[in-house]
């Protein structure tokens, strides 16, 4: 197995790359010296999101967290060049009750459905609550950030419109 762990990380941070409808997810995690990124599913980064949010309210306390996450925000763009490392397949999401921070694993296989003889490329990162507060607040700001829901539909609306099936197929 191929680990790269950042405990913890300069910069952990989701961003994407191409316009709207055509966007890839990328995560990125820096120290000095390294820089690891990988791709991912805007799904995952949703989750993500949403897991970490739950987490944080379970063990953490929202209102320690959230005041400390608007002062751990990082709102710059993604480090360029920008490469994929290898695409995520699994994320997983734990909390260390010794270090008291979070614990994010991105893997390129399954680590459970794979043999011993097989290398699973894998991310490891451990943030403290408001880091991991602001890294969840920025997956949802980029996320939102996609192609703009029909109103009529919820499916997402590209810039010449979309065949709505609420219109009976008329383009909106």
């Amino acid at each position: 197995m191929s680990l790269v762990e950042f405990n913890p990380p300069e910069r952990f941070i989701v961003g994407t790359v191409g316009p709207p409808g055509q966007r890839a997810f990328f995560l990125q995690a820096s120290d000095g010296e390294r820089r690891v990124q990988v791709s991912l599913e805007k799904l995952h980064a949703q989750v993500l999101a949403e897991r970490i949010g739950e987490l944080l309210d379970q063990v953490a306390g929202l209102e320690a967290t959230i005041a400390a996450a608007a002062e751990a925000a990082d709102n710059a763009p993604l480090d360029t060049p920008i490469s994929e490392d290898f695409r995520v397949s699994a994320l997983a999401l734990s909390w260390d009750e010794d270090q008291h921070v979070v614990i994010i694993e991105a893997h390129d296989q399954d680590p459970d459905e794979v043999d011993e003889d097989t290398v699973v490329n894998s991310l490891r990162v451990s943030l403290s609550p408001a880091h991991a507060r602001a890294f969840a607040r920025r997956c949802e700001t980029v996320v939102r950030a996609g192609r703009p829901s029909c109103p009529f539909c919820g499916g997402p609306l590209d810039p010449e419109g979309h065949i709505c099936p609420r219109a009976n197929g008329y383009k909106r």
